[in-house]
């Protein structure tokens, strides 16, 4: 599986209804599994970004399904980053000449 950071801003909707913050997460997560992956953690946090989430996910379309899916409901904006733990950028390295 993948591995990625999803980075997440508020919209004005999102934070009108910031009571429903987790509720909407728990629905990210399930979301995330319907479409063969699984949400590791989410953070609300202070600072340049409101929500970093770790996602696995099979593959490139499975996330960007996921934030589009995440997107069209109007209360985040996301940007998502591909990351590699230490065993995939071992692989990596190898490979450099």
């Amino acid at each position: 599986m993948a591995i990625f950071v999803v980075l997440g801003h508020f919209s004005d909707q999102g934070i009108r209804n910031i009571k429903d913050s987790i509720k909407r997460s728990e629905a990210f997560r399930e979301q995330a599994q319907r479409l063969g992956g699984s949400v590791k953690e989410v953070f609300w946090t202070m600072g340049r970004y409101d929500i970093v989430a770790i996602v696995e996910a099979p593959d490139e379309k499975a996330i960007t399904t996921l934030g589009l899916s995440v997107g069209k409901l109007g209360n985040v904006r996301t940007e998502t980053l591909r990351a590699f733990n230490k065993a995939d950028m071992d692989s990596i390295l190898s490979k450099v000449a």
